[in-house]
């Protein structure tokens, strides 16, 4: 009897082993994914009546700026406080962003430049064309941490025209064309090391990952993630938050760990907030915040 016993015993526990590598080969005792938004927090709404919200980024001061794209507004938030006009004529602004001076560099369409807006309201003009050529209608960039400047630019005409990725130089004296084979290249972020960055295609409803290249040339173009057109965002722990109509976001090996919930196709994003755990959605008509459990960048 004893025997037979640790016969059936050593029996069960083999069969427990195997089932135990069943499990672990069909991913059921893998660790969840661990999503980014704060444990309780909603989506509030914090401004509306835009025709096109876009471009949100947060200066210094806490104040978020945002752009009405297609009645050519840059408007102002206080921390706290209701969104206001602060330039009515904004070159058809798009995609924003705060340099090391704390001014904004901006995308604008019309005309195509890459321009620099003071606090005042006064704009500079960095750049506009490219060995000869007039910009098609800079959409959205990234400055690099050497300060070199990142913008897609793309080109929305019925014809296939010069869609590509751009950089200028920290000294604002080198342009290139940094990568041309996207489709309609469109939201682009970079990882804080400089080593990396994404852009996502309007046409594709795609996002892609380049390796940037000493010279600030992008290669090694490879999928990211199978969704994804508009703005991009980053935090600490290297997710990247797509748009589109939710804000999907996706860990650095391009494994989904959330989705935001939106009511409206979001255009763009950002962090802010005095710990950076704020996310700052741009979405059509209103613009959105919800706080995160990680730090923006």
């Amino acid at each position: 009897m004893v025997i037979r016993y640790r016969i059936v015993l050593t029996a069960l526990l083999c069969s427990a082993a195997l089932l135990a590598c069943i499990h672990v080969a069909n991913g059921q005792n893998t660790p969840k994914k661990t999503g980014v938004v704060a444990p309780g927090a909603e989506l509030k709404k914090l401004a509306t009546g835009f025709t096109w919200a876009e471009g949100p980024v947060e200066d210094r001061e806490g104040n978020l700026f945002f752009t009405d794209n297609r009645n050519n507004l840059l408007y102002k938030m206080p921390p706290d406080g209701a969104a206001e006009v602060f330039l009515k004529e904004a070159h058809r602004a798009n995609g924003l962003y705060l340099d090391r001076d704390g001014k904004i560099i901006a995308c604008t369409g019309a005309p195509g430049q890459i321009a620099s807006i003071d606090s005042k309201g006064g704009i500079t003009v960095i750049a506009d064309s490219f060995e000869g050529k007039p910009f098609n209608a800079p959409n959205d960039l990234w400055l690099d941490p050497k300060g070199g400047i990142y913008f897609t630019d793309p080109f929305w005409g019925r014809e296939n025209g010069r869609d590509r990725v751009m950089y200028l130089s920290p000294d604002r004296t080198k342009l290139i064309a940094a990568a041309g084979d996207m489709v309609k290249p469109n939201g682009i972020i970079g990882t804080p090391d400089g080593k990396l960055v994404y852009v996502s295609d309007w046409n594709e409803k795609k996002t892609y990952v380049y390796t940037v290249n000493k010279d600030g040339s992008l290669s090694g173009k490879r999928l990211f993630a199978p969704e994804g057109d508009d703005g991009l965002a980053i935090d600490t722990e290297g997710n990247v938050y797509l748009t589109g109509d939710a804000v999907t976001v996706y860990n650095p090996a391009g494994e989904k760990i959330d989705t935001i919930a939106v009511p409206e196709t979001a255009a763009n994003v950002c962090f802010g907030g005095k710990d950076k755990q704020t996310l700052f959605i741009t979405a059509r008509t209103s613009v959105y915040s919800i706080r995160t459990r990680i730090k923006g960048l």
